[in-house]
């Protein structure tokens, strides 16, 4: 990140510290060389987001930002700072343009209200708006191995059908539904019907437990790849993942109730699951991977195809270092740092 501009740095933070609670926490977890690019890939997100939430046709807002990802990965980002500082991220950490191009997608399935007839369907859409963040979110923190790839796709699949479950009634209120259609039809749920009056119903509890059941398979696969991250980022990714699954633990305490009100986690009930999942860490070794799901091995394989960025090797290290020293002793160096 050393070629962003320190007025670009503080626009992406202040995007992240208005934005998303959880990214935001999450970020704090974790080192400041991941946090830095953390934020930027953020602040693009966010913008995307809002482009596409915000056009009165969300489908014709997703050529425009896909010209706006060529123009980055180009290195000509328009001029702004979000642009300008996932530019440098994508640059720097050899990201494939595969997966903010997935993101963008999801953005648009969202903005035009897509429904998804089974879990398989639905897995797709949390591939692109979620698993695409967790396999960035790993190439920034320098791994590149399959395994740690797939279960990050994992986690952020999970987190998105916990979201999910956890805003049933919120989204309905905003004609959104992400339920699977096949489980709502086997309880006699009406999709148009159940938009056009939300209500909580026992069928409706047993839709969204599955769905919980769902997501914690996938925490629990996801738990084989902390070990595969650097030591001083698993904290932060552990302690997501016991905080989002104790948003699932709080639907199901309200019987599968996310219509009538939104489940919550106390603060300190946030600070004990974080607490716990640092602790389960600790012990933890890489066993054999899963292969990743369907719908996030297009991730994992672009990945895989793409070239390792070039790491400084010694020669390239004692050759800045040499030419730090000549600087240093240049008395007029100090007038040009």
């Amino acid at each position: 990140m050393r070629d962003l501009s320190d007025s670009d740095r503080a626009a992406c933070r202040a995007m992240l510290a208005g934005g998303s609670k959880s990214f935001r926490a999450a970020a704090l977890l974790l080192p400041a060389r991941i946090a830095e690019p953390a934020a930027a890939l953020y602040a693009f997100c966010r913008v995307a987001d809002d482009a596409i939430d915000e056009a009165p046709d969300p489908v014709a807002a997703l050529p425009p930002l896909q010209r706006r990802l060529d123009a980055i990965y180009a290195g000509r980002p328009q001029p702004h700072p979000a642009d300008r500082a996932f530019a440098v991220v994508v640059r720097d950490h050899a990201i494939p343009q595969v997966l903010p191009a997935a993101l963008l997608e999801g953005f648009a399935w969202d903005g035009e209200g897509r429904r998804y007839a089974t879990l398989e369907a639905l897995e797709a859409y949390a591939a692109r708006v979620a698993a695409t963040v967790g396999a960035m979110m790993t190439l920034l923190m320098g791994v590149r191995d399959q395994a740690a790839l797939a279960r990050a796709c994992d986690l952020g699949v999970a987190m998105q059908l916990t979201n999910i479950a956890r805003d049933v009634g919120e989204d309905a209120r905003n004609g959104r539904l992400y339920l699977p259609l096949d489980w709502l039809a086997e309880e006699s749920i009406a999709a148009e019907a159940f938009l056009a009056a939300p209500r909580f119903t026992p069928g409706l509890g047993r839709v969204v437990q599955r769905l919980l059941d769902a997501a914690d398979l996938l925490y629990a696969r996801a738990e084989d790849g902390f070990a595969r991250l650097p030591w001083d980022c698993r904290a932060g990714i552990g302690a997501a993942r016991h905080v989002y699954a104790g948003i699932g633990r709080a639907v199901e305490h309200q019987g599968g109730d996310s219509v009538s009100r939104r489940a919550v986690v106390p603060n300190r009930r946030k600070a004990l699951l974080m607490a716990r999942g640092v602790a389960a860490l600790a012990a933890r070794r890489a066993r054999n991977p899963a292969p990743p799901l369907p719908a996030t091995r297009f991730l994992v394989e672009a990945v895989a195809a793409q070239a390792t960025p070039a790491r400084d090797g010694l020669p390239e290290r004692i050759a800045r270092a040499v030419a730090l020293f000549d600087r240093l002793a240049d008395p007029t160096a100090f007038g040009r740092m």
